[in-house]
């Protein structure tokens, strides 16, 4: 991607964040400023080597339409679209308008930048994590699902490829039980792994001598019993359940074994629970056996590749033999919802190393698999060490071999999600085996059940069934020291979330 740096000048400056988004599907964005007080002659940069180039912006609302224009490099692209009539719910006119301004002023843009490029996107403009929204926003309006995939292809030039794909998503969701507005999804948070992942930006400390463990899990358990008694208070019933991290399966046997089972002392009943297993080196035949009694029927066994040095040089403490035992061992002890993932794009990997990974899934024929795209964030290693994103085209590529695997395997897509700074700009997608998809996957990214998390990191959410259908939130701090310390006022913004 072509280096560059942009002073932009807008009439919608609390939308530059947006428009630097869409930027960086076409350009590597190496500066981004926005209004500067001063438009001087253009200077080279002396740390990047770059002149800063003008990106002009124009908004006009006036008869019933309003216009947006952006000029960059001598040329100029304007869109239009019609102003919705004035309603009594001004709060609900005013989302509606600032909607549109936005999707009218970012599709400006990236028409724009497609014309001076002539670079299509996979996504076309779209930059949001949960594009199968767009889908049910169609089908909110009326349309068929194939007339829904179809809007979301014209209206943000998304490939044919990528429209199919969401509007399987959403059929096989429309298959599976929706949740109410009295249910409720459980997160409890385990932020402990052996090592860091070189790609990893989530909160966490490394396990060490352990000695975090036990004062964490006393505090996560008095949130958790706390959160019991309070979704009682509110009439929450629960959907689904699921245990991350971290790596849950990095407590040793008896600190395993004494979470889950208060985890089902406190919330029986869910119509799923899910424990990531994760790291094959974490797994033991006590830790399989533990949640086989408790009667949890869906873990995660995840490689992330099947390739030996890769995980070496991303910091991932096991081989691939070792996921083989992992995975076997659980099928001998009975699990038969297994899901496993696996990373596109990781460091010096090559189609023919993602070909070995999936030919090695194939094998071992898991009830679910999730195919994820590398996305480089700022906190992670592979940020700080200036890891370059694997080509575009190689990216693709090796998402179609996860494709055609799962297909091969009997599986569907059921749920995805998008990433800032992903290889390729692909996405992450799940597939399953029919009775195989995770509830909570799906709640998680539509973002249509409350949930009610705990831990170190942990962030719950309450959906009010509006017209907009609105979304708070409640986020734990991400420091373990500091949740252990702070574990009653983590609880009662909770209280004041659910119980008002």
């Amino acid at each position: 991607m072509q280096r560059v740096q942009i002073a932009l000048r807008t009439a919608l400056p609390g939308f530059a964040n947006e428009y630097c988004d869409v930027l960086k599907l076409f350009f590597k964005v190496e500066a981004f400023s926005v209004n500067p007080e001063e438009q001087g002659d253009a200077t080279i940069d002396p740390v990047t080597g770059l002149s800063t180039e003008a990106l002009t912006h124009t908004h006009e609302e006036a008869d019933g339409m309003m216009r947006s224009a952006f000029t960059f490099r001598g040329q100029t692209h304007a869109l239009e679209a019609p102003l919705p009539e004035d309603e009594d719910d001004q709060e609900h006119y005013a989302i509606v308008i600032k909607r549109i301004r936005k999707r009218t002023s970012k599709t400006a843009l990236y028409q724009l930048l497609k014309q001076i490029t002539g670079h299509q996107p996979p996504w076309g403009s779209l930059t949001g994590i949960r594009p199968t929204r767009l889908v049910y926003e169609g089908l909110a309006m009326g349309l068929s699902l194939e007339e829904a995939a179809r809007s979301v292809e014209t209206t943000f030039d998304v490939t044919h490829e990528k429209a199919e794909l969401l509007r399987e998503i959403v059929a096989v969701q429309q298959t599976l039980p929706m949740p109410s507005v009295e249910e409720a999804d459980v997160y409890l948070s385990i932020p402990f792994c052996r090592t860091r992942c070189a790609y990893c930006s989530f909160p966490g400390e490394a396990v060490g001598k352990g000695k975090m463990i036990p004062p964490y899990l006393d505090a996560l358990m008095w949130e958790m019993e706390e959160s019991a008694k309070m979704m009682r208070q509110s009439g929450l019933r629960l959907r689904a359940l699921y245990v991350g991290g971290g790596t849950p399966s990095a407590l040793n046997e008896n600190e395993f074994a004494r979470l889950m089972d208060k985890t089902m002392e406190l919330f029986p009943g869910a119509v799923e629970y899910t424990v990531e297993a994760g790291r094959p080196d974490t797994i033991t035949r006590g830790k399989l056996e533990t949640l086989k009694r408790l009667g949890v029927g869906r873990i995660s066994i995840n490689p992330q590749t099947m390739n030996n040095e890769t995980l070496r040089i991303i910091g991932r403490d096991h081989t691939a033999e070792q996921t083989v035992e992992a995975f076997r061992l659980a099928r001998e002890i009975g699990f038969s919802d297994i899901n496993m993932d696996v990373i596109v794009g990781l460091p010096g990997e090559t189609p023919a190393h993602f070909r070995h990974t999936m030919d090695e899934i194939l094998r071992l024929s898991p009830d679910s698999l999730t195919v994820h795209t590398l996305a480089i964030k700022r906190s992670s290693r592979l940020n700080l060490e200036h890891a370059p994103l694997p080509d575009g085209a190689v990216a693709a590529q090796m998402v179609r071999m996860g494709e055609e695997t799962a297909a091969a395997l009997g599986m569907r897509p059921y749920y995805l999600y998008r990433q800032k700074y992903m290889a390729g700009q692909q996405q992450n997608v799940g597939y399953a085996r029919e009775g195989c998809a995770c509830l909570y996957n799906i709640d998680i990214m539509e973002e249509n059940t409350s949930i009610v998390a705990m831990g170190a990191g942990a962030i719950s959410k309450r959906v009010f069934p509006d017209r907009e259908l609105r979304i708070e939130r409640a986020p734990n701090v991400t420091n373990v020291q500091v949740y252990i310390d702070r574990t009653a006022e983590m609880m009662d913004r909770k209280k004041t979330l659910f119980l008002g």
